[in-house]
């Protein structure tokens, strides 16, 4: 179809295909997005692609979504979630006729990855990233006020970063041990840190500067 020949059609595909897969997996659609992702992106790939690079393309394609869904389950420190963003984006690179439409390919999974972000405002999201997203306010109001209390005072106090914290790792501070969030900083083990905030048990630190 003379449509295909067009570059931007790479990236129209790539967008909604992606937009919908990650939409999948952050919010709960009952597979009604997977669908409609996948059949964005089996297009894309069978339009470019011959039939036996078709399959590993397509592989290529959902094994990073599969790195992107295991982060968020499990790990929850981004890193399988960085890799599994760039196999997306090798195989619609790879899968492209010639450079220009590979751009706008790339371009379509970036732009659709972050225009799912969109659908958390609608839909109900997946109990997913919740350790580095911490978004759970435990307050005097909903009733955590001795515990409240304890966290409170740890502000202004020192410890020592008991593991890399990217962003989230462990402190220890006069000899306890607790759950803190770098604030999007990556902490190295053996760090001396400040606690900065408190917000119920949520506790956030940065590094000392001498």
């Amino acid at each position: 179809m003379e449509i295909f020949e067009l570059a931007w059609i790479g990236f129209i595909i790539t967008c909604l295909g992606t937009l919908f897969l990650i939409g999948e997996v952050i919010v709960n659609m009952r597979g009604i997005f997977a669908l409609l992702g996948i059949g964005f992106i089996t297009i894309y790939f069978a339009t470019y692609v011959d039939t036996g690079s078709f399959f590993i393309m397509l592989i290529i394609y959902f094994v990073g979504l599969l790195l992107i869904i295991i982060d968020g389950k499990l790990l929850n420190d981004g890193t399988l979630a960085t890799l599994g963003v760039a196999s997306m984006l090798t195989s619609v690179a790879l899968a492209a006729p010639d450079l220009t439409t590979g751009l706008y390919a790339v371009l379509g999974v970036l732009i659709g990855g972050g225009l799912s972000l969109f659908f958390l405002k609608v839909f109900k999201r997946r109990d997913m990233w919740s350790k580095i997203a911490l978004k759970d306010q435990l307050n005097k109001e909903a009733g955590y006020n001795s515990m409240n209390n304890t966290y409170e005072g740890l502000v202004g106090q020192k410890g020592i970063a008991l593991n890399d914290m990217r962003p989230v790792g462990t402190i220890r501070i006069n000899k306890k041990d607790y759950s803190a969030v770098s604030n999007g900083q990556w902490i190295a083990k053996n760090t001396e840190v400040l606690v900065s905030q408190v917000d119920g048990t949520k506790i956030l630190v940065e590094k000392v500067t001498n």
